[in-house]
Order: structure tokens, then C-alpha cells, then sequence
């Protein structure tokens, strides 16, 4: 059966936009891309990134992988493009985020679906909000746009302009 699946990735360690585009294409090699948001680029969220600003797009897959097999997926692919792990919401090549699980709500240890943060981060939402707008959190019931009108958090997010 396929599943619908949101994807957050991003980064701000090296070549940003080129992570982007490998993370992108890795993914697409396995899982169908229905479609993408822009790419944005955020302030550090956390607190603890100090490498820069951090280049952010959402993209909507499509699977028929389980949720863990896809994490380990993603987690293959951030390894490939150099992610390390030295610090919780620090400094990153790339990282992979599953978002939504088609309406799965899940805790378990390994992966907690919808994303536990992704109504507390303007850099998700918006590029969510460009692409599915309409979409319901299956917890909360509220709606993309909905979830980013009430966000509390106030950086700094912007369509990315490539430098010349």
C-alpha cells in the first residue's frame, strides 16, 4: 500500500544548497516525489547550531516502505552525505525529518509521528504551508496554515535567494 509521507530536510554545514539537491536525489531514486517546497533559509533553531543559518525545504513523498524502514533510509542516506551526531539540534551536513506518516500517530521510542516539534517551527511550517496548506494534523486537527499562524516561533524565515 503507498503512503503519503512529508519529509523536512536541511542543513547548515558546506555546500547547503548542494546537500539539498543530493538529499533530494537520493530520495528520489527511492521513493516517488510528488512535489516540493521552496527552499528556505532559517535561523538556528534550539540554540545550539553556530555554524550559520540553515537552508530548509519540505518535500511530499510518496512509499509503500514501512515507517522504520524509511527512517533507516533516511538515516542512510544522512550518513552517506556526512551527517554526524556530536550534538542534539547542532551543526549538520543534512538532516531528514519524517514529518507525517500519511495520519499515523505513533510514540514509539525510535520514531514519534507526527514530528513531536513540527507545530513549535516556523522553518517547517512555512515551506509546509506552501505545499499543503490544507493539511490536517492528525493530533490536533489544525490545518498547515493554521499551525503557522499560532507558531511562537518568531525567526527568521525566508525564500532562499541563491547567491550569484
Amino acid at each position: 500500500m503507498e503512503t503519503k509521507v512529508v519529509l523536512g530536510i536541511g542543513g547548515n554545514k558546506g555546500d547547503r544548497a548542494s546537500y539539498l539537491a543530493k538529499a533530494r536525489e537520493a530520495l528520489s531514486r527511492e521513493l516517488i516525489l510528488i512535489s516540493s517546497s521552496q527552499v528556505y533559509e532559517s535561523e538556528a533553531w534550539g540554540g545550539v547550531a553556530t555554524n550559520g543559518n540553515f537552508l530548509n525545504q519540505v518535500l511530499l513523498i510518496q512509499t509503500s516502505m514501512e515507517p522504520l524502514s524509511l527512517l533507516q533510509l533516511t538515516q542512510k542516506i544522512e550518513h552517506a552525505l556526512g551527517r554526524t551526531r556530536e550534538q542534539h539540534w547542532g551543526d549538520r551536513t543534512i538532516d531528514i525529518d519524517i514529518l507525517y506518516f500519511g495520519d499515523l500517530v505513533s510514540n514509539d521510542s525510535q520514531l514519534m509521528l507526527p514530528h513531536p516539534y513540527l507545530s513549535e517551527r516556523r522553518f517547517v511550517l512555512q515551506p509546509l504551508a506552501e505545499i499543503l496548506p490544507f493539511k490536517k494534523h492528525p493530533v490536533s486537527g489544525k490545518t498547515s496554515l493554521e499551525l503557522l499562524a499560532a507558531c511562537s516561533d518568531f525567526g527568521k524565515v525566508s525564500i532562499w535567494k541563491m547567491e550569484e
